[in-house]
């Protein structure tokens, strides 16, 4: 008798493969609730197809337990899919005993810092977060003046040769001193956010060209990099020189639109009035 070997496969599957169907089926549907994209997240974390479902909704648990909301922690996990499998012993937790003891920010804050910056979440303590830190504290963020908050925690994740120095020096650059620069960004870390070649490079040059400003104006008032040279700067100083009118940096750009146009009017008033005396 010959025995036939068919090549057809089987319609019947093993308890073990229909099991593993299953707990595929879970995981992918767990994610799809959290509004997590499965494909993406399983392939930057492979991790995750042999992952227990229990070890994604521990680490979801985890995020949530500091504090964060579920939109939150599902836009998070969306952004980073390797955190679904990390031991949070051994990362989560280092990572906010840092923030909360080295950095330091009040525990009711952690969860903005994480919030406004995910990328803390996925960054290295030792290798990232510490060294960065002593550099932002020889700059001067310390203390009750000038603490590193939720609000500019995310400048840790920057990297000090490729990211920080960079603009220090740049500003340095103008005729500034070390010192000077310090006091700059401390009065307003966003500076070490922007981009030189797209942010700070053409600000200075329409300062300089254009405005004929003075460097010391700009060590006055450093949140003059935080407006948009195209929608506030520029149009509010042409405005200005049209009238023969000279604003302070922080009085042309720091009013809204309605106050600096009321400010206008009020002076072509004042201006109408001094010439019907004459």
């Amino acid at each position: 008798m010959i025995l036939q070997l068919s090549l057809r496969p089987t319609l019947h599957r093993s308890p073990a493969t229909s099991d593993r169907g299953l707990v595929f089926r879970e995981k992918v549907l767990f994610l799809e609730t959290l509004n997590i994209n499965p494909s993406k997240a399983f392939l930057l974390n492979p991790a995750i197809r042999s992952a227990p479902l229990s070890t994604l909704k521990s680490a979801t648990r985890s995020l949530s337990s500091l504090g964060l909301p579920r939109a939150a922690v599902a836009r998070i996990l969306d952004m980073h899919p390797l955190l679904l499998t990390c031991d949070p012993y051994t990362h989560l937790y280092p990572l906010l005993d840092f923030l909360l003891h080295e950095v330091p920010i009040p525990y009711d804050h952690v969860h903005l810092s994480l919030t406004r910056c995910p990328r803390l979440l996925v960054s290295s303590v030792d290798h990232q977060l510490r060294p960065t830190l002593h550099f932002l504290r020889k700059l001067g963020f310390h203390g009750p003046h000038h603490p590193l908050t939720c609000h500019n925690t995310l400048l840790l994740v920057s990297s000090v040769q490729d990211t920080l120095l960079p603009k220090i020096q740049f500003l340095k650059g103008l005729g500034l001193s070390h010192a000077q620069v310090a006091n700059m960004v401390v009065r307003s870390p966003a500076l070490l956010t922007y981009s030189v070649h797209n942010n700070l490079r053409p600000k200075v040059e329409f300062f300089f060209k254009e405005m004929n400003g003075d460097v010391a104006d700009l060590t006055r008032f450093p949140q003059y990099f935080s407006f948009s040279l195209e929608r506030r700067i520029r149009p509010r100083y042409e405005k200005l020189r049209q009238l023969g009118l000279s604003f302070r940096l922080e009085d042309m750009l720091k009013v809204s639109d309605g106050e600096f146009n009321a400010r206008l009017v009020e002076f072509r008033f004042r201006t109408l009035e001094e010439g019907q005396r004459f």
